[in-house]
């Protein structure tokens, strides 16, 4: 428990909550200037939970233009996220590539909002039109092989839902709130190891440090 205090004075609270990461992945953290620099170059997977959603879908008067099917939407501290997100990536210079999102409209739109580029919906992403409801294990399985398939010289983002990221990372996933990232990267055995976790709203504080 002093380590995990101590780590969590050392490290800025933008990357880490040491308390709920193993002691093992907290210690393997990088941040700062680190962790961008790092992302700059390429080579990672950020993971993310779509941002800010009601639990219930709106209604007729309340529904986005394009929700036709009126599934569950961002809220406006979502969109404001989302948007903000996307330009504090652009401003940093962290080259995204390759964007694989649930095919659910919360998901998509956070990827319209931050503008980072065209995204591909994947049904292994999704929410199996069940909101909150958990996941199989087969999506589970599907995205802990994703995240592990490192990009060179740009970054993937991956946009999915709270119960695909805890089932595939139980142990990173603790406190998980709207928005926020488990960033994945080569453990240099052949493997993969969290190297940040960063909230949405994070992001733009990096870029103006």
């Amino acid at each position: 428990m002093h380590s995990q205090w101590r780590l969590s004075h050392l490290v800025p609270a933008v990357f880490l909550n040491a308390c709920a990461l193993p002691a093992a992945s907290a210690a393997s953290m990088l941040a700062g200037e680190a962790l961008v620099e790092a992302l700059r170059h390429g080579g990672y997977v950020i993971v993310m939970r779509h941002a800010s959603s009601p639990q219930q879908p709106p209604d007729a008067k309340t529904a986005d233009p394009g929700n036709r099917n009126r599934e569950r939407q961002l809220d406006e501290k979502g969109r404001a996220a989302a948007a903000a997100m996307g330009r504090a990536l652009r401003a940093l210079r962290i080259p995204i590539g390759e964007i694989l999102s649930s095919p659910a409209y919360r998901a998509l739109e956070t990827v319209r909002l931050a503008q980072l580029g065209k995204s591909t919906p994947i049904p292994e992403l999704g929410d199996n039109g069940r909101s909150m409801q958990a996941s199989t294990d087969a999506q589970a399985e599907w995205l802990k092989k994703r995240a592990g398939q490192f990009p060179s010289g740009t970054n993937t983002l991956i946009v999915t839902h709270m119960p695909n990221m805890t089932r595939a990372f139980p142990e990173f996933t603790r406190n998980l709130t709207d928005g926020e990232a488990l960033i994945f990267g080569p453990d240099g055995k052949g493997g993969t190891t969290l190297v940040a976790r960063i909230k949405i709203e994070e992001w733009p504080r990096l870029a103006i440090q």
